[in-house]
């Protein structure tokens, strides 16, 4: 039987904490960053964490389920 892969695209994009939480990076951060206020762009820099009805999905991309 084969090996199952990982999810390319998903494995650079999420991240899995101790507690099994998964977190993903805030968008809109890559530029035309003058317009947005310096507030907006400090909680742009803190991960988010992914919403409850996405989480089963992404976990079977990164194969933890």
């Amino acid at each position: 039987m084969p090996k199952v892969k990982t999810n390319s695209s998903a494995k650079k994009r999420f991240k899995v904490t101790a507690t099994g939480k998964i977190t993903h990076q805030k968008s809109f951060k890559r530029h035309i960053l003058t317009k947005k206020s310096t507030k907006r762009k400090r909680h742009m820099r803190i991960d988010g964490l992914v919403a409850k009805p996405n989480v089963d999905f992404v976990k079977r991309l990164l194969r933890l389920k």
